[in-house]
């Protein structure tokens, strides 16, 4: 009977050791292939974090308070993609300005710049150890996105081009490897 019992007991030991040793690798997480949204990303020495991407409608809350400028033009849409960037290292790092889109047909998009007194806006800057972009305690970080947004306009004949990808390249002079997140659109 104990002999029957570890019979069915080694299997499923090794099925165990396997699942543990099969983790996500993040110091190659976006590289090889897109990470999804969610995932925490490493780069030069901060952790991205994209949560969610979605389309705005101006129009209405709490959409309207995202983005002042004008609408989308006909055949055009909005995507705000929310992300929190934190310095979980020891020393200070500056985060990346270097964002695009990439559709699978190649085409790429540069996000719309957006004022500084835009609380929600995505701004760069050097993260002193155990700070993230959206601060903490800021409107962005506390309302429903719990990001700062960065603001691209799409054709919406390229949103048919999935998968659509955000490309994140570290801050010049950094080093290190692009990441790509698939975007939830």
């Amino acid at each position: 009977m104990q002999l029957r019992s570890a019979r069915l007991l080694i299997p499923l030991l090794l099925v165990g050791v396997l699942a543990v040793g099969c983790g996500t690798d993040t110091a190659k997480l976006g590289v090889d292939e897109a990470a999804r949204e969610g995932l925490r990303i490493p780069i030069a020495g901060l952790d991205y974090d994209v949560f969610i991407t979605r389309q705005l409608n101006l129009r209405i809350p709490p959409d309207n308070a995202y983005y002042k400028g004008p609408e989308a033009r006909p055949g055009e849409a909005l995507y705000g993609v929310f992300m929190q960037v934190c310095n979980r290292g020891n020393r200070p790092a500056r985060a990346t300005d270097d964002f695009e889109i990439v559709d699978n047909q190649g085409n790429t998009f540069k996000p719309t710049p957006l004022p500084r007194d835009n609380p929600f806006a995505y701004h760069p800057g050097t993260l002193q150890p155990n700070e993230c972009i959206p601060e903490e305690g800021s409107i962005a970080q506390l309302g429903p996105t719990a990001g700062a947004m960065l603001l691209f306009r799409l054709p919406l004949a390229n949103t048919e081009n999935r998968p659509l990808e955000l490309i994140i390249r570290p801050p010049a002079g950094a080093g290190g490897e692009e990441r790509r997140v698939e975007l939830d659109i």
